[in-house]
Formats: structure tokens, C-alpha cells, sequence
């Protein structure tokens, strides 16, 4: 059998990781997976996991391959599973169709599975490469990897600010800081989370909808709405509580918020999870992200505003950050985070596996927050 290696994926292995993507945000709590299947150098069937319930990526492939499958070679994403959860055992109807060879980009997080897969297809007599690929295919899975260990979703914070750190002028005015290329990649960011958060500041401020909206595609995901608001002081005629809006929309609160207030958001079709409170009064994050893993939320987009982003980054409960920087100064303005800071400069976490890319004349810094226990440099 064939030892594992680690290499960049073949055109084969990007095609797999092009489905993948295909199911992100939308497969929860599984995680987005796709497959490809070969037969003398012609892709003869593939398929990818569209959503939780569905048939895996590899069963989609076996049957666009047909017998085709018999002495094929197939690539996917993850590693096949070897349990019966929603759907049968996918290493069992690979096994059946007669798969000769396999290559799996990264390994199953999940310890039901870990593993395992690899063992049952190469005790069937069937060739394994592992590795192929596994640098995309984690970024894809981290999200699922997260949740299966921790039962809580992975937060992303995301924001835009200025050439000074600002992320509004002095009177509140922030529409918009960033030009069109940005504000479209955040819609397509949007596309690929299970749930997306703002406070009620941010509901006051702008009246967003945040819902998902990309030029041209009608495919688009519209992830779980959350709103913090403590106390139901939030205007009920804001249009992220309208009942036109596509998709879903939880408040968040705490036993502070009226009766009464409670009743008329859910008579617009808003639910509402009342949630223990911190010292300060507000709703206590870390009870917010144990309902949304319960609810099989694997991803949450933090999109602010200051206070909330501000109090995720306190509580250490940030672990990826997108920042899109516009060449513009505000001046005197709302600062992006006020959160507690350190005494010295070399005090400060400094972001991991740090990726720089430009959207028009705006530049998008991406990176992971170092987690405890893992060096800032």
C-alpha cells in the first residue's frame, strides 16, 4: 500500500476541492466535501455533499460514474465515512463499486471516523493516498473540525476600516468605506458561513438586511441571522426583521428584554433566545455559541459592530480574521475595536498564516488568531 505523501493537489484533486466549496454554509454540522472519480485520465463522475440529509459527494460520483467506477481512481476532499449517520457508510459503496485507488485530500477530524476510512478501503485491497491537497481541503473543513471537538462554531471576525483604524466618521456615517470589488467579496463570504451576527448598534446605525446578494447568481446561501440585543431595544421596523426576508433571523436577548417585545419580533417571524447574561449585563457569548453549536452552527460571521467585536476579541473567541483596509482617513471617527489592549508592543497576538490580497483599491488582510498556547510570532 502506498505511504502518505503531501503535495499540491493534481487537476483532479482542484476539481474535488471546486465542488467542495460548492457545499460551504450549506451542509451543516457536516462538512463540505467534494468528489471526483478517473477512468483513463477522463473525469467519469463527481459530485459534492449539497446539504445535510443528502447523499455524501462520493455516492453523487459513483452514480454519475456508473460502471464506469470499475477500476477507477477517485479523489476526494475528506475521508470517507465508515458510519451510519443520516446516510449509509461511503467507504462501503466504494468498496461495492470497485474503486482500484483512492486519494484523500485530509483526514476525517471527527474520531467516529478518523482514520478509519483510510484502514477499511486498504484492507478491501484498495490503493490509499493520503495528503494530496490537505492545506485547501482543511481550510475548507476547519469550520466542521471545530464544531466536532468543541461543539461550538468557528468565529470569524470581519470588518472595514480606514488608513486610521476607523470604521465610521465622528457622526456615525460608514456607507461606505470600501469600494464594489470588496462589499461583492463580502456577499460571497457571506455565501459560505452558517450564520452571520451584528449588535444593535450596527442594526441602528445601517438597518442592514444581511442577507446574501452576488450579481448574477440565484444560487446564493443566506446564512443564519443573529442579532445581540440585550434589553429589545432594537427598532422592530428595521429591515433585518422583515418577514419578506429570505432565510432566518434569531435576537439573542436576555430576560431584561419586555414581554411584549418578545411576542411582536416572533409574530414577524423572528425567533428569539433569551440567554443568560454576563456581569455587564449583556448576553453572555460563550452560552450564544453553545445554542448555536446545539443548532449544528459550525461557522459564525462576526460582522460588528466595535462593542461586539470588541467583547468576542476579549473573551479570546475570535479564531479567524478578515480586515479590508480603503486608503481613506476619516480623522476623528469610531475606532475599529476598543478592547482591552496590552501594556507593550511585543505583548500584542500577532496573526498566523497571514494572507494579503487586493480588491479594487482596497486591501484584504486575512489571518488566524493565535490560540492559547501557541506562539504570537
Amino acid at each position: 500500500m502506498a505511504d502518505e505523501v503531501h503535495r499540491s493537489p493534481s487537476p483532479y484533486m482542484r476539481r474535488a476541492l471546486e465542488l467542495a466549496r460548492r457545499g460551504l454554509g450549506r451542509t451543516h454540522p457536516n462538512p463540505a466535501v467534494g468528489a471526483v472519480i478517473v477512468r483513463e485520465g477522463h473525469i467519469v463522475g463527481e459530485g459534492f455533499h449539497p446539504k445535510a440529509g443528502e447523499p455524501h459527494a462520493e455516492i453523487f460520483a459513483l452514480r454519475q460514474a456508473g460502471e464506469a467506477a470499475r477500476g477507477a481512481v477517485m479523489y476526494v476532499t475528506l475521508e470517507p465515512c465508515v458510519h451510519h449517520g443520516r446516510t449509509p457508510p461511503c467507504v462501503d459503496a466504494i468498496i461495492a463499486a470497485g474503486i482500484a485507488e483512492v486519494h484523500i485530500a485530509t483526514l476525517d477530524p471527527n474520531p467516529i471516523v478518523h482514520g478509519k476510512g483510510v484502514a477499511k478501503l486498504r484492507a478491501a485491497g484498495i490503493r490509499v493516498v493520503v495528503g494530496e491537497g490537505e492545506d485547501e481541503a482543511r481550510a475548507l473543513t476547519e469550520g466542521f473540525a471545530y464544531w466536532v471537538h468543541h461543539r461550538r462554531p468557528w468565529v470569524i471576525a470581519k470588518y472595514a476600516m480606514t488608513l486610521d483604524g476607523r470604521i465610521a466618521t465622528r457622526t456615525g456615517h460608514a456607507r461606505w468605506i470600501t469600494g464594489p470589488e470588496a462589499r461583492r467579496w463580502v456577499h460571497e463570504l457571506r455565501d459560505t458561513v452558517d450564520a452571520i451576527l451584528v449588535g444593535r448598534g450596527t442594526v441602528e446605525a445601517d438597518d442592514p438586511q444581511l442577507t446574501t446578494r452576488i450579481p448574477g447568481r440565484e444560487d446564493v446561501h443566506h446564512p443564519l441571522r443573529v442579532i445581540l440585543d440585550s434589553r429589545g431595544r432594537a427598532p422592530l421596523t428595521a429591515r433585518v426583521f422583515s418577514p419578506e426576508l429570505p432565510g432566518r433571523t434569531v435576537v439573542a436577548t436576555t430576560e431584561a428584554m419586555p414581554s411584549e417585545r418578545r411576542q411582536a419580533l416572533q409574530a414577524r417571524g423572528v425567533e428569539v433566545w433569551v440567554l443568560p447574561a454576563g456581569e455587564d449585563g449583556r448576553v453572555a457569548l460563550p452560552a450564544l455559541l453553545d445554542m448555536l453549536g446545539q443548532q449544528g452552527i459550525t461557522s459564525l460571521l462576526v460582522e460588528g459592530g466595535a462593542t461586539v467585536l470588541s467583547a468576542f476579541w476579549d473573551q479570546g473567541l475570535v479564531h479567524k480574521m478578515h480586515v479590508l483596509v480603503a486608503p481613506v482617513v476619516f480623522g476623528n471617527g469610531r475606532a475599529a475595536l476598543h478592547a482591552q489592549g496590552v501594556a507593550r508592543a511585543d505583548q500584542a497576538p500577532r496573526l498566523e498564516r497571514v494572507h494579503i490580497t487586493t480588491l479594487g483599491h482596497d486591501v484584504l488582510i486575512t489571518g488566524y488568531v493565535p490560540q492559547s498556547g501557541s506562539p504570537s510570532d
